[in-house]
């Protein structure tokens, strides 16, 4: 068998040792590598004298070693691709386990063959990767001991030898005894098995075994048919997808299993080698080629560009981790990104420009197959019946059909009217049919057409309709997986494979961007009533439908650009939007909504939203009633399509109380009417919830708030309060903490009752990073008895409410030990777990921006770094200690980022604007934001 058969390749593999030639003497020379020792005529010094086991096994490792080591000095000096080096590792091995056979040979048995008078001789095949020729540092080495007949006690025994070898070598050794007949039964009805004979390759013992079992399974293979080994490798590859990843676009990919990755390339090899015998991908180039010519030689070569470059990324992070390492994580992608030589270009960082690449490699591997695949099984099962369009319009639009599924009309030239790609993919979406293998084919093939449709009002009519049309998110993606979509929307192009190198986003920018269409397409179906109910019911009420679904399609078109892509992506819309037939008045809205998708989720996350400057901000900007509500619609649509973590009921919650306080403002309602009256309304409310309490106890309380207090909570809260405080006086208790589980919002609400005095914030917040409870917002008051009533509403590391009852139970004993003195925040802080190492590579520049203007009553500090535990508690400390009140804080993760924003004043209760103040305050905070320096076993802020 030619060793050359493992993947699509225009170069010959290294050759195989001859039969008879002294293994390991002269492999890696195809590579460039220096010779290797005579690794068998040390092993056997004299026919019949091998030496001792001890002694060989000494041997043996030190040429690992050396195979090891060269291949990847090579490797690393840039001497050798991925698949290069795969490759020469694949023969060194070769070499390492022909020499391994003969000193068996000698050791075990004294016939010439390893057998003993009447005892069947085995042959020493590779099968799996190994069987390919092509080996990773770390990979598994598959042998198969192939016998004509069952094999003796000799045999066996010399089996157990070999294996024994191998394992006490440290190889991780897959391995299988059959004879020839145990092999095709075995086969026949387990295409696992198959796969592994298929890659079957010869490499000691006795070729006549190996070379009438290679007949047979030919033989066999034909008997069975390739429809059986299609069928199951489609099943096995849908069900390795959904394990490993179902798009080609993670942002932490695996390599080998993941969609797009090195084993979908091996199962278009595996099909062909199946269909048509071949060993290379350039085997089916041509019009003589089997099945008439499946590739083009530019398709054979973007299948050798993606196997190489595969490989190369998995060779280094092989090398890199120490193990057989296959997910890129985030750690990992920075390191393999610089070995291979990807540096900052422009606006775009090193690690992105590689990400982008292995990201496009994925995207060709999934086209590639949608090629080969379809061809395949019309070379050699058939070409499938193509039938006329049962309805007449399908006729004349130059479809058909053929088993069941929509294809184009034999006779219809794409190149001439590619309107027809649109066409097609819309009738199937109209009648719920699918489209035809061999119609994702010639979609692919015929995509740079599509460039010729820019111009063109049918085709955009058409693109419309697909768009904002029903399931428009499945057929969204399958005009960006043929490539139809970046050659009709330019600017689409540039944000392929994009990926932003952080922990918030999932997806690539493109497919983020499909997924909040999806998202969309949910919200139409009324799909997500109870998770978004407000933008369930909003969805159809709005009169911009189209400018909606265009809006999301472009809303991160501009970025990797540099500078705002908001600013950037208005612009493009403004170009875009009249090619695809939008009116001036949708093109503006458009333009609108992409430069303000950010400013609900921004306002409800990081802004005081009881505060009333900040809902009449928001309303200025908005104006309309009709922007609001496509606003809401998008932001819900743009957080759910980041990732399944995002989401949460907390920020529901959020932006459901901005939603109907902008909007009732927009209506001409009085929801920020003077804050005077405002205050009277809370505590005119507050009293009534208290109407069975004593007059002198309601006046009390209701004398012991601030504006600000009683215009942060509702009457029903003040009630509980009221009802805390009592409580804590009736019994002078000088720490009371209660918990309340908020499940409709995914929060358990944290109130702390105690004297007030500086830092107290800070200690909290220290004590519930501790107790493992991520604050996500807070609202700190000091009474007028000079008492604090601070309330914290906190999360656990899932993003869903902390209310495990022990839980509960040490986070008030741990607040309490944290006010007393008694708790060492810091050293306990250390102690809580370290996040994952892949983790760690993300960085987040500090950030401080201090706004005078956002608020009429409070400075408004936004603070931007790097999530860790006890981040808050430092910034915190940090602001106590430059003598400020809190009154508020918002804090939002997004993956390691940490963007916490506070409301403060100064000891006399104003605004901080002198400069000098604010410029030591931004120093200090800067420090907060980063790394703690560990000193002397305790850490402190730097």
């Amino acid at each position: 068998m030619n060793s050359s058969g493992d993947m699509p390749d225009a170069i010959a593999p290294f050759p195989q040792a001859a039969p008879g030639a002294a293994p390991g003497a002269t492999p890696g020379a195809a590579a460039g590598l220096r010779p290797l020792p005579d690794l068998a005529r040390d092993l056997v010094p004299a026919p019949g004298a091998p030496v001792a086991r001890d002694a060989a096994l000494t041997l043996l490792r030190r040429q690992l070693g050396r195979i090891q080591s060269r291949v990847q000095e090579a490797f690393e000096a840039h001497a050798l691709s991925g698949l290069a080096a795969a490759r020469a590792l694949g023969e060194l091995t070769d070499g390492l386990i022909s020499a391994i056979h003969a000193y068996t040979i000698a050791e075990v048995s004294p016939g010439a063959d390893g057998t003993a008078p009447g005892e069947p001789s085995f042959a020493l095949a590779a099968t799996g990767g190994y069987g390919r020729g092509v080996l990773g540092p770390f990979s598994d080495i598959d042998l198969l001991f192939l016998s004509e007949a069952p094999l003796g006690p000799r045999g066996r025994r010399a089996v157990e030898f070999m294996l024994y070898l191998l394992w006490d070598l440290g190889l991780k050794v897959g391995h299988a005894t059959r004879s020839i007949h145990e092999c095709l039964e075995d086969a026949r009805a387990d295409a696992t098995i198959q796969t592994a004979l298929l890659d079957g390759r010869f490499i000691a013992g006795e070729r006549d075994v190996f070379t009438r079992f290679e007949a047979a399974f030919g033989a066999a293979r034909a008997d069975w048919g390739v429809g059986q080994f299609l069928l199951a490798k489609r099943v096995e590859r849908t069900k390795r997808h959904k394990r490993y990843g179902d798009s080609p676009y993670l942002v932490e990919p695996h390599i080998k299993e993941g969609r797009g990755g090195l084993r979908d390339i091996q199962t278009m090899y595996w099909l062909a080698r199946y269909a048509f015998g071949v060993q290379r991908m350039p085997e089916l180039v041509g019009p003589d080629a089997p099945g008439g010519g499946l590739l083009t030689e530019r398709e054979a070569r973007a299948f050798k560009r993606a196997w190489d470059f595969l490989w190369t990324v998995r060779f280094h992070l092989h090398y890199v981790t120490g193990r057989a390492e296959e997910r890129l994580t985030f750690d990992l992608q920075p390191v393999v990104g610089a070995r291979m030589g990807y540096t900052r270009h422009g606006k775009q960082d090193g690690v992105e420009r590689f990400m982008k690449h292995l990201f496009l490699t994925a995207r060709d591997v999934v086209r590639l197959s949608h090629l080969l695949e379809p061809a395949i099984e019309r070379a050699a099962l058939g070409a499938p019946a193509v039938q006329k369009a049962p309805e007449p319009q399908l006729a004349a639009a130059g479809i058909a059909m053929a088993d069941g599924k929509l294809i184009f009309a034999p006779d219809k030239d794409v190149a001439a009217d590619p309107a027809v790609m649109l066409r097609l993919v819309r009738a199937a979406r109209t009648r719920g049919m699918e489209l035809h293998p061999l119609a994702l084919r010639a979609l692919i093939r015929n995509a740079p057409h599509a460039q010729a449709l820019r111009d063109d009002p049918a085709a955009a009519g058409i693109f419309l309709d697909l768009l904002t049309g029903r399931e428009s998110a499945r057929w969204i993606r399958v005009l960006n997986e043929v490539g139809f979509l970046s050659r009709y929307i330019p600017d689409w192009a540039r944000i392929v494979g994009l990926m932003q190198f952080d922990t918030y986003h999932v997806f690539t920018v493109e497919e983020h961007t499909i997924e909040a269409i999806a998202v969309l397409n949910q919200l139409d179906r009324n799909e997500l009533e109870e998770a978004v109910p407000v933008a369930s019911e909003l969805i159809g009420q709005l009169q911009s439908r189209r400018a909606l679904y265009v809006a999301t399609l472009l809303h991160d078109i501009a970025k990797g650009r540099g500078g705002d892509h908001s600013e950037l992506g208005a612009r493009v819309a403004l170009e875009v939007c009249p090619r695809l037939g939008l009116s001036t008045e949708e093109t503006e809205t458009v333009s609108w909504l992409v430069l303000n998708h950010l400013l609900v989720s921004q306002t409800a996350f990081k802004r005081d939203i009881d505060d009333p400057k900040t809902i009449l901000d928001i309303a200025e900007v908005v104006q309309s009633p009709e922007r609001l509500r496509l606003l809401l619609v998008l932001t819900v649509a743009d957080m759910r399509a980041v990732g399944p973590k995002v989401w949460n009921g907390w920020k529901a919650t959020l932006l459901r109380e901005l939603y109907w306080r902008v909007a009732e403002v927009l209506a001409g309602g009085l929801s920020v009417p003077e804050r005077d009256v405002r205050v009277a309304r809370a505590k005119q409310s507050a009293a009534a919830m208290l109407e069975d309490q004593p007059k002198e106890a309601i006046d009390s309380f209701l004398a012991l708030g601030y504006p600000g207090y009683w215009l942060s909570f509702d009457p029903e809260t003040h009630a509980r309060h009221a009802a805390l405080i009592r409580e804590a006086e009736a019994t002078g208790a000088p720490l009371t903490v209660s918990t309340r589980v908020l499940e409709a919002r995914a929060v358990t609400e944290v109130t702390v009752y105690c004297t007030d005095h500086p830092g107290l914030f800070s200690r909290i917040a220290g004590a519930l990073a501790v107790a493992g409870a991520s604050i996500v917002d807070a609202r700190i008051h000091t009474m007028t008895n000079g008492r604090a009533l601070d309330t914290f509403w906190v999360q656990d590391a899932q993003g869903g409410a902390f209310d495990a009852g022990h839980k509960l139970a040490r986070l008030s004993v741990l607040i309490e030990q944290a006010l007393s003195g008694r708790l060492h925040l810091d050293q306990e802080i250390r102690k809580v777990r370290r996040e994952p190492a892949r983790l760690r590579a993300v960085q987040v520049p500090g950030r401080v921006v201090i706004d005078n203007h956002a608020s009429n009553t409070h400075t408004v500090i936004e603070l931007n770094g790097r999530d860790r535990p006890g981040l808050l508690h430092d910034m915190t400390a940090a602001i106590s200690e430059q003598g400020l009140q809190i009154a508020s804080a918002h804090i939002t993760t997004y993956g390691v980022r940490a963007v916490d924003v506070f409301y403060v004043k100064d000891v006399f209760g104003l605004k901080i604007e002198n400069e000098r103040k604010l410029a030591a305050l931004r120093i200090a905070l800067l420090a907060a934001l980063g790394p703690p320096v560990v000193v002397e076993g305790t850490v402190t802020s730097p």
